[in-house]
C-alpha cells in the first residue's frame, strides 16, 4: 500500500501535515507515533516468545 504512494505523495502528505496540524504540533505527534509503535513491537514479541516454549513442549510429548 505504501509502496505506490512515492517522493511526491509522501511530500504531499507531509505538507498537509504540516499546514493542518502546524509545526508545533508535528513533533508531539512524531514522538507519540514512535512510542506506540515501539510498545506494539514489544508486545508481539512478547506474543511470540510466549508461544515459542509451548511449541516446545508440544514437541517432547
Amino acid at each position: 500500500m505504501l509502496s505506490n504512494i512515492g517522493i511526491p505523495g509522501l511530500i504531499i502528505v507531509l505538507v498537509l501535515a504540516l499546514i493542518i496540524f502546524g509545526p508545533a504540533k508535528l513533533p508531539e505527534i512524531g514522538r507519540a507515533f514512535g512510542t506506540t509503535l515501539k510498545e506494539f513491537k514489544k508486545s508481539t514479541r512478547e506474543l511470540v516468545s510466549d508461544e515459542q516454549p509451548e511449541e516446545k513442549k508440544k514437541e517432547l510429548l
